[in-house]
């Protein structure tokens, strides 16, 4: 008979998961970051690309990044997550700061592609950038309370809904609408006892 993990046990499971996820994000050819609204990834490229080397195409679904004319040279080619505002997305190729050290891209580093992506849902995380790359636990973000409170009161409570909506649905728990829908109908039925409520749906 299975037993729950204790705490230790659980803390070492969640440090093997966070070591397995940061090594394989470490392996993509990009490093990206994302807030509740939108995405930004950079790729470190030679010093000596210019941007009319480059090949991206950002579409509302795909994102492909490569350098133009070469085949084995396509850094990123896939279904996006989830869509994205095409015309609120941008890129552009930046020239590092020489005393910057780059974190020791390919080819020689020196300069790199900036690419924001702006999310058309606004409500949600991603787990990865395209389809095709390991995934992030997204029920492990904790979002900079910074960044929380730059939104209005009405925004923030919003967000914060929702990401407690998304954490629970990946837990197989009821949301906080599901929760006061159950509140609501155990406080009728407590004020109407004579009602037979058993054949009673909810949603």
């Amino acid at each position: 008979m299975s037993t729950s993990p204790t705490p230790s046990e659980r803390e070492a499971a969640d440090a093997a998961q966070r070591e397995k996820e940061a090594a394989e994000q470490s392996a993509l050819p990009y490093k990206w970051t994302q807030t509740i609204s939108d995405v930004d990834l950079t790729i470190p490229v030679a010093g000596s690309t210019r941007g009319r080397d480059l090949d991206v195409r950002i579409t509302k679904t795909h994102l492909r990044v490569g350098l133009k004319g070469q085949a084995d040279a396509i850094i990123i080619d896939g279904e996006l997550a989830k869509p994205i505002h095409v015309d609120e997305s941008t890129w552009t190729l930046e020239t590092l700061s020489s005393g910057g050290g780059g974190g020791g891209g390919g080819g020689g580093g020196g300069k790199e592609i900036a690419i924001h992506l702006d999310k058309s849902n606004k409500m949600e995380w991603w787990a990865h950038v395209v389809t095709t790359a390991p995934k992030i636990d997204t029920s492990k973000i904790v979002p900079e309370n910074s960044k929380l409170s730059d939104l209005d009161g009405e925004t923030r409570s919003m967000v914060e809904k929702m990401m407690y909506d998304q954490r629970q649905k990946e837990l197989g728990r009821p949301t906080s609408e599901d929760q006061k829908k159950a509140d609501l109908l155990e406080k009728f039925k407590a004020q109407h006892p004579e009602m037979d409520f058993s054949n009673a749906k909810i949603g």
